[in-house]
C-alpha cells in the first residue's frame, strides 16, 4: 500500500473519530449540561441507554434562553408540568404525569388539534359560528395505508430512528415525550397530556430527577415546545401515614387529646400502584402509655388514655410480600432454608436489603416495614352534655312576635368557655341561625341558654359547650308555638271567670230539676186544709216549670188523693 493511500486512510479514520466524537447523544440533549456521577445502571425495562445518538437535524436541541423559543408556539409559549405519584416502595411503580398548558383560550380538541375556545374573550379572533384553528396537524398526512406511511414519511421516527407505533388513533397523538432518568431515556408519542408508569425494582433507593423534553411534530422537522422535571423518591421502607381523630377533641391537627374518650388510629399506606394488594399486612402499635404491643390487622383501631401526660405513640406495619422464588447458589449453602440477597448500588441512600424466604407450600416473599411515631399529650375536657330541661317563657307585650325558650344545660369533666347553639330543621341538616357566646362557669356545669324563635314549629337543635381543646354536643327536637301577651292572657281570664258564672247557674237549675222530696207526714186533721195549698203550689210549678217530669211524684199512692 502506497503511502498516500495510507495518508488518504488515516484522514478518513480521523474523520470518522471526530464525527463520533462529535455526536449527539441523548445524554447531552436531555441531561441540561448536567452528568451524572454513576457510570453504570441496572437496566429499566423498556428504557434505552442515554449513551444512543439523538437525531439533532429531525430533533433539534435549543439551550435555554435561545429566542427560538419564543416563536415554537403561536400566540405564545406552552409550558408544561410534571407530576408524580412518588415515593414509590422499591418494586412497585412510579406514575408520571405530563400536562402540557398552552396560551389563554387555546385548547386541544377531540382530533389532536390545537384551536381556540369559542367565546374565551369578549373579542373572538373569527366569527361566532366557528373556531380558528392554530394548528392542524392533520393537514399535511397523506391519505395512506398503514403499512406505506412510515416509508413515505421518514420524519415520522422518534430521536433514535425508531419509527412512531401506528396503532388505532395514532394521528392524534402529535405530541413526542422523551423522559430521561437514571442514565436511560424513554420515547413516546402522546397528546397534550399523557400518563406513564415505571417499575423501580431496578431502580436505587434515594432521590431521582425525572426529566421530559416535548416536542410538536411538523412537516420535515419536529419543533420543541417545553421541558419539565421533577423529583420522585424510591424507598425500601413503606410509605405511610396516620390520621388520629376523637369525637370530643376540638382541633385534630394539635396532638392534644382528652382523657377517658377513645381516640381513633387509621393508617393509610401510599400505594397508588397496588404493590402490597396480595401482601399480609400487620399493625404493631405501642400507644406509650405503658398499656403494652397492641398487634392488629387491620388499618384502623382505637385506644382510651386513663392518664394524664406526655406520651410518644410508635407503630411498625409489616408487609410480606410474594414474589417469584430465586435459585440457590450450591456454593453458598446456608444452616437454613432462608436465603438473603443483597445488592448494592452507588446511590445517596443506603444499600437495599430483602430477605426472601422459601415455603414449600406457599413460595418464597419478602418482608419491607414502615414505621411511624409522633409525641401527644392527654389532658381533662369535656367529655358529655346533657339537656335537662326545656321552658318556654311567659313575654310581654312588645315580645309577642318572638318565642322564648331557656334550655337548662349540664357537662361532665371540665367546664366550658364558650357555648354555641345551632337551630336546624327538623331534620337536623338545614341550618336556619347559629349563635355564640363567651360563658363563664365557676364551679358546677349547670347553666341556662336563653334562645329566641321567631316563627312557630319544629326545631332541631344543637347546644354546643367548649373549652380550649375539647368539645361536646347535646341534641333534641323542640315544638315552639306562637307566645302570648299579657292583653291575651287578660281576656283569658274574663271568658274564664263568666264561663264559671253560667255553669254555676245551670248547676242550680239542674239540681232544683232533679231533687227527690221525702213525704212530709201529718196528722188526720191538717190533710184536708193542706190538700187545697198543695193543688195551688203545683199549679204555680207548672206554670214556671212545664217540662218538669219527676221520677217520683209525690204522694203518689197515698189513699184519699185524688
Amino acid at each position: 500500500m502506497s503511502a498516500a493511500m495510507r495518508r488518504h486512510l488515516g484522514l478518513l479514520l480521523l474523520a470518522q473519530v471526530l464525527l463520533c466524537t462529535a455526536a449527539t447523544r441523548f445524554q447531552d440533549v436531555l441531561s441540561h449540561g448536567r452528568t451524572s456521577a454513576a457510570t453504570s445502571y441496572r437496566k429499566l425495562q423498556g428504557w434505552s441507554s442515554d449513551q444512543n445518538k439523538w437525531n439533532e437535524k429531525l430533533y433539534p436541541f435549543w439551550e435555554e434562553g435561545d429566542p427560538r423559543w419564543k416563536d415554537s408556539w403561536k400566540d405564545g409559549q406552552v409550558t408544561a408540568k410534571l407530576d408524580t405519584d412518588s415515593p414509590a416502595l422499591v418494586g412497585s411503580n412510579v406514575t408520571f404525569v405530563v400536562t402540557l398548558q398552552f396560551p389563554k383560550c387555546q385548547k386541544e380538541d377531540n382530533d389532536g388539534n390545537i384551536i381556540y375556545e369559542r367565546n374565551c374573550t369578549r373579542d373572538p379572533p373569527a366569527s361566532q359560528d366557528q373556531q380558528v384553528y392554530v394548528y392542524n396537524w392533520t393537514e399535511w398526512i397523506d391519505n395512506c395505508g398503514w403499512e406505506n406511511c412510515t416509508s413515505n414519511h421518514s420524519h415520522d421516527v422518534f430521536p433514535d430512528g425508531r419509527p412512531f407505533p401506528h396503532y388505532p388513533g395514532w394521528r392524534k397523538r402529535n405530541f413526542v415525550y422523551v423522559f430521561h432518568t437514571f442514565g436511560q431515556y424513554y420515547q413516546r408519542t402522546g397528546r397534550s397530556s399523557t400518563t406513564f408508569s415505571v417499575n423501580t425494582a431496578n431502580i436505587t433507593v434515594g432521590k431521582h430527577v425525572m426529566a421530559v423534553s416535548i416536542y410538536r411534530r411538523g412537516h420535515s422537522t419536529h419543533i420543541p415546545i417545553a421541558r419539565a422535571s421533577a423529583v420522585y423518591v424510591v424507598t425500601d421502607k413503606i410509605p405511610l401515614s396516620v390520621t388520629m381523630f376523637q369525637k370530643h377533641d376540638r382541633n385534630i391537627s394539635d396532638s392534644i387529646f382528652i382523657k377517658d374518650s377513645p381516640v381513633t388510629f387509621d393508617v393509610k399506606i401510599h400505594d397508588p400502584s397496588y404493590y402490597l394488594n396480595n401482601s399480609a399486612i400487620s399493625y404493631k402499635w405501642n400507644f406509650g402509655d405503658g398499656s403494652g404491643l397492641f398487634v392488629a390487622s387491620s388499618s384502623t383501631t382505637s385506644h382510651t388514655y386513663t392518664l394524664q401526660g406526655n406520651f410518644t405513640l410508635n407503630l411498625t406495619v409489616q408487609a410480606i410480600i410474594p414474589v417469584p422464588c430465586k435459585p440457590v447458589t450450591p456454593t453458598a449453602p446456608l444452616p437454613t432454608s432462608a436465603v438473603t440477597t443483597g445488592a448494592s448500588f452507588n446511590s445517596d441512600s443506603s444499600t437495599i436489603i430483602e430477605t426472601m424466604e422459601d415455603s414449600p407450600d406457599e413460595g418464597c416473599h419478602i418482608y419491607r416495614n414502615g414505621y411511624y411515631g409522633t409525641g401527644i399529650s392527654v389532658i381533662e375536657g369535656i367529655l358529655e352534655v346533657n339537656i335537662i330541661q326545656m321552658t318556654t317563657i311567659q313575654m310581654t307585650e312588645s315580645q309577642a312576635e318572638n318565642s322564648l325558650v331557656d334550655f337548662v344545660v349540664t357537662c361532665q369533666e371540665s367546664l366550658p368557655t364558650d357555648v354555641c347553639t345551632v337551630v336546624s330543621d327538623p331534620t337536623c341538616q338545614v341550618s336556619k341561625s347559629v349563635v355564640c357566646d363567651p360563658v363563664t362557669v365557676k364551679n358546677e356545669c349547670l347553666l341556662t341558654i336563653r334562645r329566641a324563635f321567631e316563627e312557630p314549629g319544629t326545631y332541631c337543635i344543637n347546644i354546643t359547650l367548649g373549652d380550649d381543646t375539647s368539645q361536646a354536643l347535646a341534641s333534641a327536637l323542640i315544638s315552639v308555638n306562637r307566645g302570648s301577651s299579657s292583653g291575651t292572657t287578660e281576656g283569658v281570664f274574663i271568658f274564664l271567670g263568666l264561663l264559671a258564672v253560667f255553669a254555676a247557674i245551670g248547676a242550680f237549675i239542674l239540681y232544683k230539676r232533679y231533687k227527690q222530696y221525702k213525704p212530709i207526714e201529718r196528722n188526720t186533721g191538717q190533710a184536708e186544709n193542706q190538700e187545697g195549698l198543695t193543688t195551688y203550689f203545683s199549679k204555680f210549678k207548672a206554670i214556671f216549670f212545664s217540662s218538669n217530669t219527676e221520677r217520683n211524684p209525690l204522694l203518689k199512692g197515698k189513699p184519699g188523693i185524688v
